[in-house]
């Protein structure tokens, strides 16, 4: 049974087609197409408040595009998520409207709280022991979501309105540093071991790059090494010497950044990178609706 989930970020759009599949009683989700598009929605929102009638267009053209694979795998069901850009879009509503007359797709612009619990549903498909405490840190363009677990419950979680686009173009509070300092330590028992767990389309990316194994923790030295290499480097050099499309080569030391100063502050010597993220959330949660519904 496959679903499309469509998650429009800050810096991307994505469509992910997929199904969750059985190994006896362990559940996962297999990926059967993944599709990006570097709409930058942000660009947009982040320094005039709106999306333009220009970067409307292609992000129309965008989910009919998504749209046209969805119907080519048959999907049981398809959903569409925004974040940040279209949450503080001026005119985010308007363009989600004429989204939706056009394609019949609706945009449902969802809540940092809510992005956090899509992505942390797929966790527990994870296999790690759940009973031991661990914190999610979830970067993207335009928030950051870190959700701490104890005993297999949500114990604390916060978006803060801090991302790689945002960064960028400066549009980042300064004070926001010190706010993600302060929760921090109120909200994260530093006298217990943690598991930490990165995710995001950077991490993702900084974790193939440095050669880790699958499966196996970075190191946050590893990772800073790497940040420090990059930003040696003019955009167009990362993307000669690196391969990195132009639109993850700028924002991926921002990225770095804020991981690095979340580590720094919690001591944390090596990360996991589980490679999931909103969409395997979304499909998960369709699938779990689905089966609901059809007990």
């Amino acid at each position: 049974m496959k679903f499309g989930a469509i998650d429009i970020g800050t810096n991307a759009a994505r469509l992910l087609i997929g199904e969750v599949c059985k190994d006896g009683d362990h559940a996962f989700i297999k990926k059967l197409s993944y599709t990006r598009v570097p709409l930058r929605l942000g660009g947009d929102v982040f320094e005039n408040g709106l999306i333009s009638p220009k970067k409307e267009e292609e992000f129309i053209k965008t989910i009919k595009a998504f749209k046209l694979i969805a119907e080519i795998f048959d999907v049981k069901d398809i959903r569409a998520c925004a974040t940040s850009a279209m949450r503080e879009a001026s005119n985010g509503e308007k363009v989600a409207k004429e989204i939706l007359k056009q394609t019949k797709i609706n945009i449902d612009v969802i809540s940092g709280d809510e992005e956090a619990r899509l992505i942390f549903g797929t966790f527990f498909l994870l296999d790690f022991d759940k009973n031991i405490p661990f914190l999610v840190i979830d970067v993207g363009g335009g928030s950051t979501e870190i959700s701490v677990f104890e005993k297999g419950e949500k114990v604390a979680a916060k978006s803060f309105p801090i991302g790689t686009v945002r960064l960028l173009k400066g549009k980042a509070n300064p004070e926001i540093w010190n706010e993600i300092k302060e929760w921090l330590h109120k909200n994260v028992d530093e006298s217990i071991e943690h598991t930490y767990f990165a995710t995001g389309g950077n991490i993702n990316k900084v974790h193939k790059m440095v050669g880790t194994k699958q499966s196996g923790p970075l190191s946050v030295a590893k990772m800073n090494t790497l940040r420090n290499e990059l930003n040696k480097l003019t955009v167009d050099q990362r993307i000669d010497q690196f391969q990195l499309k132009p639109d993850r080569a700028d924002v991926i030391i921002p990225a770095c950044d804020i991981y690095g100063f979340i580590f720094k502050e919690l001591k944390v010597k090596e990360f996991v990178v589980p490679k999931i993220g909103l969409s395997d959330g979304m499909i998960y949660d369709m699938y779990l609706k689905y089966m609901h519904q059809n007990d």
